[in-house]
């Protein structure tokens, strides 16, 4: 590992004019345990990194919003989200996802933001996230912008982040009424990244569905809401029928893409089986909380 410089702001103000250059080798710094991993491989090699550990204790906060939803503070560990009692009582697929997600060890590090701004489709958190409608609040140079997950993600690896501009926040609107899933297959050791990661949402009224949400991601070279199973969804009566139905489209409408973990057309099938479980597994979730 090469020699860097290390520079300690004390808000999150002095980090962004810090982060604030045309020089790709100034990153910022807070969990590190992908930075670390791509330093070490020499990936990566920083002239500059900027930790994020002395900003306001503000952006490490996890509370309850007015509208029933969250509001999570980017620099919070995914252990702390994982143990939150207002996430487990708002939102209670994020904690049965952490418990699959890496390790205890890299839980403890590794913060909310740049699990997202990384920009690996092999994450667990984004798709769990997008399916329960949430959005980051980025903070840059230019002010402050909102953007709905599923759009984070403009390629593979590849963030709509600009330079000097950090995720702050992540909002969650109220999931009453919704029931959601997570769903992942490991082919090789269980703590492997994904071959497929699979998160969907549910509104069921009058045991109709209402409103879907269906995120793919692992199998797909980015993030992927799945439109054509939420349509096979839409006004279905909530059970195996429309289940299979939506798993057929979203195998249909993914593009999967072939890796050291399967081939484009095993994760298709994959998708296929992943999708009509998760959406069960939903409407069991709903009816147990």
């Amino acid at each position: 590992m090469r020699g860097f410089e290390l520079v300690h702001p004390t808000s999150l103000g002095e980090a962004i004019k810090l982060l604030d250059t045309d020089d790709p080798t100034v990153r910022p710094f807070s969990g590190g345990t992908a930075l670390m991993l791509m330093m070490k491989t020499g990936v990566f090699q920083p002239t500059r990194l900027v930790t994020l550990a002395g900003v306001e204790a503000e952006h490490a906060e996890i509370a309850a919003t007015a509208d029933g939803g969250l509001a999570i503070g980017a620099l919070a560990t995914l252990s702390k989200v994982e143990h939150s009692a207002e996430v487990i009582r708002i939102a209670p697929v994020i904690p049965r996802a952490m418990k699959r997600l890496a390790n205890v060890r890299v839980r403890n590090v590794a913060r909310v933001g740049g699990n997202l701004a990384h920009g690996d489709p092999h994450m667990d958190l984004p798709p769990v996230l997008s399916a329960l409608g949430g959005e980051v609040v980025i903070t840059g140079p230019a002010g402050v912008r909102r953007v709905a997950i599923e759009s984070l993600f403009s390629g593979y690896y590849e963030t709509v982040l600009t330079q000097g501009e950090l995720i702050t926040q992540v909002a969650l609107p109220s999931q009453r009424g919704w029931a959601s899933a997570y769903l992942k297959c490991t082919t090789r050791s269980a703590d492997d990244w994904p071959a497929l990661g699979v998160a969907v949402s549910l509104k069921v009224e009058g045991g109709v569905i209402a409103q879907s949400r269906v995120m793919v991601s692992a199998a797909t070279e980015k993030l992927t809401r799945l439109a054509t199973a939420e349509s096979a969804l839409q006004g279905a009566e909530a059970g195996e029928r429309a289940f299979a139905q939506a798993a057929d489209a979203a195998a249909e409408e993914a593009e999967t893409i072939d890796d050291a973990r399967g081939s484009a057309e095993y994760k298709t099938e994959l998708l296929r089986v992943h999708v009509r479980r998760a959406l069960a597994q939903a409407v069991r979730n709903g009816a147990v909380q």
